[in-house]
């Protein structure tokens, strides 16, 4: 049986030290700690010291909110050396959030994060960015244009609507419960990308992921998968990473997690598109996916849009 996620062990500090220094000598500049929460580790504030002293131009952490709900935390972060920081908002409201979290009140600390950390920014005089990142799931796919409306009302530019990994963990458990069609999707997700018009929008990333592009043909230009081929590899160093990690994570989440069935032959966005997840595939086949005979003067625009 296929480990689930939360099965993995903490890392102890010194493997995470030692793999930010592989990272860095591998030439890296940009440093996501992502995976779990990040905010649990005590030795946080240290890591990212560390990373900065090293010369990592960006270090960054995604996180539910919940502990930046402590104002002397949140200022600590930046004082640190934080310089991006990602909120995940999963709902527009206390009810569709802290449904979703599991958790009673996580609506209201991630409130109090978002205004904690705009106070350190404006204090400290520093530039940090902040993103949101949002799973698309059965339960708020109907609600993702009012997410996009509140995310954007906090003045987010950068926000990631992420179609729901379920190749393994909760998932996977709980497919019937968690998993939608992403034609069905569809619709809620264009709506929620229209609300920023991001070729006007300076430094701006409205952008939707794990989605097939023949279902997406005018949002080309916010597919994330796309966009960050073109601009930078990715390594994994984490959970399931062997050694320093694995460097062009991209062509691996490809080969192993991802799949274009035979329908896809012939697509003339194939060699763009990453497919569906190999489960969803499982799951609900390809009767939905739409293959596209040619690519319009005005997709091949957005395609190149960067």
């Amino acid at each position: 049986m296929e480990q689930d996620e939360r099965d993995y062990p903490p890392r102890s500090k010194e493997d995470v030290l030692g793999a930010i220094m592989q990272a860095k000598k591998h030439g890296s500049t940009y440093l996501e700690i992502i995976g779990g929460e990040a905010t649990i580790r005590t030795d946080l504030l240290e890591i990212i010291r560390f990373a900065k002293k090293l010369g990592f131009e960006t270090v960054m952490i995604a996180t539910n909110g919940r502990m930046l709900s402590y104002k002397e935390y949140a200022y600590n972060l930046i004082e640190a050396g934080l310089n991006s920081i990602v909120f995940s908002i999963h709902g527009h409201d206390e009810k569709t959030h802290d449904h979703l979290t599991r958790s009673p009140g996580s609506f209201e600390q991630l409130q109090k994060g978002l205004r904690n950390v705009q106070e350190a920014i404006d204090y400290f005089k520093k530039d940090v960015h902040i993103g949101s990142n949002t799973t698309i799931v059965k339960p708020n796919y109907r609600s993702l244009p009012k997410i996009g409306e509140y995310i954007r009302s906090h003045g987010i530019t950068n926000s990631e609507f992420i179609f729901v990994d379920c190749t393994e963990g909760g998932a996977y458990n709980n497919f019937e419960q968690l998993v939608p069609k992403v034609s069905e999707a569809a619709p809620y997700i264009k709506e929620c990308l229209d609300l920023l018009d991001v070729e006007n929008t300076p430094r701006s990333n409205w952008d939707v992921r794990y989605v097939p592009l023949c279902l997406f043909p005018k949002h080309l230009n916010q597919i994330s998968e796309v966009k960050e081929v073109k601009v930078f590899e990715t390594a994994q160093i984490g959970r399931g990473s062997s050694g320093a990690g694995e460097y062009n994570y991209q062509e691996k989440r490809k080969n192993m997690q991802r799949i274009k069935p035979e329908k896809c032959m012939g697509c003339a966005l194939y060699d763009y598109c990453e497919g569906v997840w190999t489960t969803y595939f499982e799951k609900y086949g390809d009767e939905e996916l739409s293959p596209l005979t040619e690519i319009t003067k005005e997709q091949e625009k957005k395609l190149n849009f960067i």
